[in-house]
């Protein structure tokens, strides 16, 4: 069983870093603004699993670094992460959700209904599009298969 929770921000670090940035530093990983976001982390047969971090300005969040662990890809948690992030957000009247994405991940966003922008980047050896979701007065099927 996964179980979501409010993590502290140091321990979103490991994840990151042996999910998203395995060749670079371990302070690579960490972000300037870490201590003044949000973070999750999804847990299975309680181990920190996978994470994700949420930076709230103004009534807009960024979601940040959503990464799991390598050898549980592929098996649901991170569409449960996004699901919780997406509650949260809503609880939290939120209008817009939005996240620089992988370009070669940008499907998974898009299975929840974020919409790809022509906002584009490279960083790290990494193509990113900027995508987003308007949260108000959404109406999102949570019962369809992801």
């Amino acid at each position: 069983m996964a179980v979501v929770e409010q993590i502290f921000p140091s321990l979103t670090w490991r994840i990151r870093h042996i999910t998203m940035y395995p060749d670079q530093p371990f302070d690579f990983v960490k972000l300037e603004h870490d201590f003044e976001g949000i973070h999750f982390g999804i847990y299975v047969n309680h181990e920190l699993t996978g994470v994700v971090s949420l930076f709230m300005d103004d009534g807009i969040g960024q979601f940040r670094k959503l990464a799991i662990l390598p050898e549980a890809q592929s098996s649901g948690l991170g569409s449960q992460l996004m699901l919780y992030l997406i509650d949260f957000c809503k609880v939290q009247k939120l209008t817009k959700l939005w996240c620089n994405a992988r370009v070669n991940s940008k499907e998974f966003y898009t299975k929840f209904g974020f919409h790809e922008t022509n906002q584009t980047y490279s960083a790290a050896g990494f193509d990113f599009v900027k995508m987003e979701l308007e949260i108000q007065d959404r109406h999102f099927d949570e019962t369809r298969k992801l």
